[in-house]
């Protein structure tokens, strides 16, 4: 920690600095990290690069002897009421949404596919406007805190991310410090069929219209959470179209998965950086003609932070370091 200090706590005032970091899916402790980061780092804004979501919820069961049921990894715990926030505090610090129901909203929850859905939704919308009052609140005053859907999370959270300070960027232009940055959260085809994914064709299309807001000459970021194909930033385990990883070897078969329409933008545009996440095992730095794109990965689901901090002055790349807590 004395080390990370000395290399982010003192900086001279030759560039503007950002902390970038995507794919925290849910993770309450993720997000608190994010909040303590700006002073740690020293940082002129935050972008968060999308799939801030989580991907399960976990009922907790009320029962009529007041206490709690509920089933987390496999195993049934019941609880005392006074233990009932601890364990909900577990659940988030996961990157799982805990909801307290009745015996009868959970049969329902088992048999209504709408209702759970639903349910599922409002929680989701819910802990990202929590989320976004925290930002709100704690951030210092002049630094903007920039926080955008991915390609996992459901379009019923749009409206939920806002407050003072903290903008949803995704698909439009908007101003940071010296720079210019648009933003797309969208990906190219999964195995899972994600809220946000489309064809090559019809995301080169929306990443198009979207550059044509871009001054051209201007120092400027690309904040696209898709990584560009072939790049480094996106090699992922290869799949069956039973969603079972291809062996060669006895070991995985790891393949580029990232999208081509994203790379023929940043080999047309050359932008300073491009931002990327979506493919969590493929942390890095890499260069694309004159541009450096960076993807810092992800280990949300042990609780820890992966980002990166870059310095930028003009159309120069002062520093680009990646950075974990």
């Amino acid at each position: 920690m004395s080390f990370l200090k000395k290399l982010f706590g003192q900086r001279a005032e030759t560039g503007f600095r950002i902390y970038y970091t995507g794919d925290i899916h849910g993770s309450e402790l993720c997000f608190r990290k994010l909040l303590k980061a700006p002073d740690f780092y020293k940082v002129d804004a935050v972008i968060v690069g999308g799939d801030i979501t989580g991907k399960a919820m976990l009922p907790v069961v009320e029962q009529p002897n007041g206490t709690f049921v509920a089933r987390i990894q496999g195993n049934e715990r019941t609880i005392q009421a006074e233990e009932l926030e601890k364990l909900e505090d577990s659940i988030r610090f996961n990157g799982f949404y805990p909801y307290r129901c009745t015996p009868a909203e959970h049969a329902r929850l088992d048999a209504d596919d709408d209702f759970r859905k639903s349910i599922f939704t409002g929680v989701m919308v819910a802990q990202i406007e929590r989320w976004c009052a925290m930002a709100a609140e704690q951030r210092r005053d002049g630094l903007p805190m920039f926080i955008m859907p991915g390609n996992d999370d459901e379009f019923a959270i749009d409206q939920a991310i806002g407050g003072d300070g903290v903008v949803n960027p995704e698909g439009r232009l908007v101003e940071l410090g010296p720079l210019q940055m648009v933003s797309c959260c969208w990906a190219n085809p999964t195995p899972w069929h994600s809220p946000r994914e489309e064809n090559e064709t019809a995301l080169a299309e929306r990443l198009e219209r979207m550059a044509s807001a871009l001054t051209p000459g201007r120092p400027t970021i690309l904040n696209l959470h898709c990584p560009p194909f072939d790049s480094a930033l996106d090699m992922a385990p290869k799949l069956t179209d039973d969603l079972r990883p291809v062996m060669s070897g006895g070991q995985p078969v790891i393949t580029p998965v990232g999208s081509k329409a994203v790379r023929a933008l940043i080999e047309r545009l050359q932008p300073v950086l491009t931002l990327h996440g979506h493919i969590h095992e493929s942390r890095g730095i890499a260069k694309i003609g004159r541009t450096t794109c960076v993807n810092p990965g992800s280990q949300y689901s042990e609780g820890r932070l992966d980002g990166a901090v870059i310095e930028l002055a003009g159309n120069e790349i002062i520093s680009c370091q990646l950075v974990s807590g």
